[in-house]
């Protein structure tokens, strides 16, 4: 056998480079971010590298793997935790604002025999979560207020759209790890600006409510110091009704002459006869 591959020396190149590719062939490096579905003539037959939640990334199932030659390949499927981003859409809220809404989702396969069978490939499988995405978002934001897009409520909201894609995501072997809303506004054009008339319109109404009300309890305030200045009044001049005249003798010269603080008086004369009756505070007794 070695004289006949002598004397025909293209066949034992031709055999060593089979040879050579049969032994490359039967060998693979399994990378620790993916996994892999071993495929028979177009059947898959085992998993390699599949994803434990139990385990770390990269413990175990990366490295070499043998596989037979020509007939045998792999499908690779990524390991780690993928984004999912949504087209932007409207969505009505139900006090019946309009929203535009860009929203994600974040998913890992789980289940890379199934996925497989489901979809084939991973982009396959993102084309079909983002309708399921999409359809839970309306569903779930369609049960709120506008409002509750800006409060604690929104991560409720999450968590109910994440639960329900899981449901259906399951049948790709996928699980939705978590939905965020990017940004949720109103339409452009006379949308946003009626509600930013509403929304002005609602708070001069409050303003002017506020200011109602500090009215109402300036006048309450005032009535009641009013009554127990009166009361004080009351009680000082019947204890010594000419101290309290010569008081209010006193308050009526310093509002004729002076002004009452808040009032600015412009220059002027008064002419009184020496023994006027408003005076006799001056004449002594």
């Amino acid at each position: 056998m070695i004289e006949a591959l002598r004397r025909h020396p293209m066949i034992a190149v031709s055999a060593g480079a089979i040879l050579l590719v049969a032994l490359l062939g039967s060998v693979t490096i399994v990378p620790e971010t993916s996994q892999g579905i071993v495929i028979r003539f177009g059947k898959p037959v085992r998993i390699v590298n599949q994803y434990d939640p139990q385990q770390r990334l990269g413990s175990v199932g990366a490295g070499l793997n043998a596989k037979i030659p020509f007939a045998e390949s792999i499908v690779w499927i990524d390991k780690r935790v993928r984004d999912l981003d949504m087209d932007r859409q409207q969505v009505l809220s139900i006090d019946q604002r309009r929203l535009e809404v860009d929203a994600f989702a974040r998913y890992r396969v789980v289940n890379p025999l199934r996925m497989f069978k489901a979809a084939r490939s991973e982009d396959r499988v993102e084309e079909a979560l983002k309708p399921i995405l999409g359809s839970q978002l309306r569903n779930e934001l369609g049960k709120r207020p506008f409002a509750s897009m800006l409060s604690p409520e929104r991560e409720g909201a999450m968590e109910n759209i994440r639960t329900g894609m899981n449901r259906i995501a399951s049948q790709y072997g996928v699980e939705v790890v978590d939905v965020r809303i990017k940004k949720a506004d109103l339409p452009d054009g006379t949308p946003l600006q009626s509600a930013f008339a509403r929304m002005r319109s609602a708070r001069q109404q409050e303003a002017q409510s506020i200011r109602a009300e500090g009215g109402k309890t300036a006048q309450i305030i005032r009535a009641e110091a009013d009554a127990a200045a009166a009361q004080i009044y009351a009680a000082s001049f019947g204890k010594d009704a000419d101290f309290y005249n010569f008081y209010r003798a006193m308050q009526s010269y310093r509002v004729t002459f002076v002004g009452d603080g808040q009032t600015k008086l412009p220059p002027t004369s008064i002419i009184m006869s020496p023994n006027s009756e408003y005076l006799k505070e001056f004449t002594g007794r």
